[in-house]
């Protein structure tokens, strides 16, 4: 038996792992690489902390080249996955699959690195992303250490949350949480783009009924990072649940869902689509599955045809 695995008290595959004497051992997302100008995209990138009292940073994107005249290029946030307790904005495999889709869409797009559970527990994910809106808004009322990418360049009137796996589940509560509110009213939220979103729930739909060993382990995952009495049944992680507010209230007019066929949270994204068509939101929504691949493929092989294919339709949906 692996000696680290001896130690251990408490195991989270593929994630992480918990020592016996507390100490918290990663096992995926713990590479770092550094922000700059990436010569096979011609994408420049940057970091800067944006909340000094928390250390809470962002890495921002651009093509390496002045765009014509005085357009604006949309502003996408993204939010990374990793079940809310791995990776980071400097993860190897996002910065090259972020490079790749600020070239193809043209966009300035900012990378929220929120804080991990469970050093620090949910909903301070949430916060953490809530506050980059904040501060994007702030740019918009020039009272923020004003960015000049985004002074020069973004169009504060295209704004889309766009991320994968638990950033995809944060998108959409932040659309949630974005309207009707001062927090967030000089910028127009003008959809979310959510791949391989995760959401769950107690009771296994679809797919999850054939694959217990699968169920438990996601599960076990969410039961992790925010343990309370509800489970897989609370509304951050089932935005279905009994009680739950109206769809109604998402800020934004479009909304694009990709799935994988292989993911075990492909149902739940299918699930999302069809009660957000059915419901009382007046926008439009398009679903989009990928055949043959599984969570966050895109991610870990951007340079495959698939990974191409669902940046193309993202890139698109942005620019539309």
């Amino acid at each position: 038996m692996n000696p680290s695995k001896a130690d251990a008290s408490l195991e989270v595959p593929p994630l992480l792992r918990v020592h016996k004497d507390g100490a918290l051992e990663r096992i995926a997302g713990t590479q770092v690489v550094p922000s700059g100008f990436d010569p096979q995209t011609g994408v420049l990138s940057k970091d800067k902390v944006f909340k000094p009292e928390t250390g809470l940073s962002v890495r921002l994107y651009r093509l390496n080249k002045e765009s014509s005249g005085h357009e604006k290029l949309p502003i996408v946030i993204y939010f990374h996955g990793g079940a809310f307790c791995v990776s980071s904005v400097f993860d190897p495999d996002y910065h090259k699959s972020l490079n790749t889709l600020v070239a193809e869409a043209n966009i300035i797009l900012i990378s929220v690195n929120y804080r991990l559970a469970p050093e620090h527990p949910l909903p301070t994910a949430y916060e953490d992303c809530w506050a980059g809106l904040k501060c994007l808004n702030s740019q918009v009322a020039g009272n923020h250490d004003v960015e000049p990418w985004l002074k020069d360049k973004g169009d504060f009137e295209r704004v889309y949350l766009v991320g994968d796996g638990a950033g995809a589940n944060i998108a959409h509560h932040l659309a949630m949480r974005a309207r009707n509110n001062s927090d967030f009213n000089l910028v127009k939220l003008a959809g979310i783009g959510l791949v391989n979103p995760y959401f769950w729930g107690e009771k296994p739909i679809g797919v999850e009924v054939t694959d217990p060993i699968r169920k438990a382990m996601v599960d076990k995952w969410w039961n992790f990072v925010y343990p309370c009495d509800k489970g897989c049944d609370d509304l951050l992680i089932h935005p279905f649940v009994d009680g739950a507010p109206s769809f109604a209230n998402l800020a934004c007019h479009k909304i694009l869902v990709i799935v994988a066929e292989k993911d075990i949270l492909r149902d739940r994204g299918k699930h999302y689509y069809e009660n957000l068509v059915n419901s009382e939101w007046k926008g439009t929504a398009d679903i989009f599955e990928i055949e043959g691949e599984d969570h966050a493929f895109h991610i870990f092989d951007p340079d495959c045809q698939k990974a191409k294919s669902l940046i193309k339709r993202l890139a698109s949906f942005i620019n539309q």
